[in-house]
């Protein structure tokens, strides 16, 4: 028999599931649709921005209070990592605040995803005989209705997330990790108080606190939609195991950059640093380096490239887990162990190419070419976000009418491209770029790894489904027994294009 405190808590999270849906429906029914429920949703964003740049001050003492006691329990238990805690900090990072802002600015101004036609077809063609009319069917997108995002630690996915399912038509019900509890609840609050100004319902967005609310969220399938988990890969399968309705999101950020035997070394070492050093804790944060091994010759004419690489890696602190041939290579370029840096490069473990640290460190190992470093990030990616460098390519390749996809400037970088299956692949760029504001989403409501609906980082059009809406003219019967095939055969099915726009009714 189930406990009274358990029923309380399941009978508390069905009755949060139940607001979310019935706001969400009421939205549907409140807001006509089209350019004037996309100006509605937009001007719920501007008074959510007001709102929030209103309540700054308060929002930064919570945080720092938050940050204060996660740094006591790091101290103290040491429960908490350093990349956690810095996952927290909404105000030391700077702009970190001001992206936030400008990004619910930024969804309100994204052409809405909404009743956009992406498929039309005439099924068949008015019938005089019988008095039936044109049959047409149209397939339009529309939202997904609630979901349910569950994040660690970062205080600013309330305000992303609650943006994008706003601007998407959806509802949302947040669940942010207890470190950011007190940010979390200012940030609730501001965001109640300003829906409550607005022509959507109050419920749209809605918050819970524990981890009890969340495991009984997770069975509320009659009411949520779609989970959409940000966070340790610990938290992310947790949720899979659990829910009852589909999950979108990834587990890991397992990131690799491979370099090629003809990269440009100024533009390879100035981006890895960057795919490293930007934002360790981050998931698109470059984990594995892979060398391609006559880098590692000393005449080869690309030669400097490693040991400037690695140098700079080490001045920034970053410790790096190295295979025996590019250990030796690099200590031979710091003159052996004499040197201070020799202390960040330690020899590389199986479990290295499998971790995705998090922090400044990062694993190295020689390959003898792409073939090589495609099947390592297969076997051992997350298949996040992947890069690869190589020869620089033309300004104007990649916008002629005229290349086929056979005439490529670099066939080793096609061939990355082509056959690795991951969200994300870059071509001479830090894997840092794998983001929602930097693809010009606005923001994202995460990172999805999975191989239907929504891939990468995901905004608007990844918070959207389709239905298909039939509308048949005339005064006949409809009745699809009377096509070819039926008992009447008496109507012919036409399946000619039409226009793709929203139906008129």
């Amino acid at each position: 028999m189930a406990s009274s405190s358990s029923s309380s808590s399941s009978s508390g999270a069905e009755a949060i599931a139940r607001r979310a849906k019935i706001a969400f429906e009421e939205a549907q029914k409140r807001l006509p649709g089209g350019t004037e429920a996309d100006a509605a949703r937009a001007r719920a964003l501007a008074q959510i921005r007001v709102a929030l740049e209103q309540a700054k001050e308060e929002i930064r003492e919570a945080n720092a209070r938050d940050m204060e006691q996660a740094a006591r329990v790091q101290v103290s238990a040491g429960t908490l990592t350093s990349s956690l805690v810095s996952r927290l900090d909404l105000f030391s990072k700077p702009g970190k605040w001001e992206s936030m802002l400008q990004g619910v600015s930024e969804v309100a101004q994204l052409p809405t995803p909404l009743d956009a036609c992406t498929y039309a077809r005439r099924l068949a063609d008015a019938d005089p005989k019988s008095g039936s009319g044109a049959l047409d069917l149209y397939r339009v997108t529309c939202p997904i209705g609630v979901l349910l995002c569950i994040f660690e630690a970062r205080p600013e996915v309330i305000i992303n997330i609650a943006s994008l399912a706003i601007k998407s038509g959806n509802a949302a019900i947040l669940k942010g990790g207890k470190e950011s509890k007190l940010t979390a609840a200012v940030m609730s609050r501001v965001l109640a108080q300003a829906l409550g100004q607005t022509e959507l319902p109050a419920d749209l967005i809605q918050t819970v606190e524990t981890r009890q609310d969340v495991a009984d969220l997770l069975h509320q399938d009659r009411y949520i939609d779609l989970v959409v988990p940000r966070g340790s890969n610990e938290l992310v399968r947790s949720i899979q195991r659990e829910a009852r309705m589909p999950v979108m999101g990834h587990a890991d950020g397992l990131c690799a950059a491979y370099i090629h035997e003809n990269a440009e070394l100024e533009g390879t070492v100035g981006s890895i640093l960057d795919a490293k050093l930007d934002y360790p804790a981050a998931c698109n944060a470059v984990e594995t380096l892979l060398l391609h091994r006559s880098l590692l010759d000393p005449s080869h004419p690309n030669a400097r490239l490693w040991p400037a690489l690695g140098q700079a890696l080490l001045r920034s602190k970053v410790t790096l887990h190295c295979d025996a041939s590019s250990r030796e290579a690099l200590l031979a370029s710091l003159s052996g162990d004499a040197s201070p840096l020799s202390s960040g490069v330690v020899e590389a473990t199986p479990a290295d190419f499998d971790t995705e640290f998090l922090d400044l460190e990062l694993a190295v190992k020689v390959v003898s070419g792409p073939e090589e470093a495609i099947d390592h990030i297969n076997t051992h990616g997350s298949h996040h976000t992947d890069a690869i460098f190589c020869k620089s390519l033309s300004s104007s390749h990649s916008t002629s009418s005229s290349s086929s996809a056979s005439e490529h400037e670099h066939p080793i970088a096609a061939l990355f491209a082509r056959s690795l299956s991951s969200a994300n692949i870059f071509i001479n760029c830090s894997t840092r770029f794998a983001d929602g504001f930097r693809y010009g989403f606005g923001t994202e409501v995460g990172i999805s790894t999975g191989r239907t609906h929504a891939r990468g980082p995901v905004g608007l059009e990844g918070l959207v489904t389709y239905k298909y809406v039939a509308r048949a003219e005339g005064k006949g019967v409809q009745a699809a027994g009377s096509f070819a095939g039926g008992q009447g055969e008496a109507r012919s099915w036409a399946h000619t294009e039409i226009a793709k726009r929203y139906p008129t009714f």
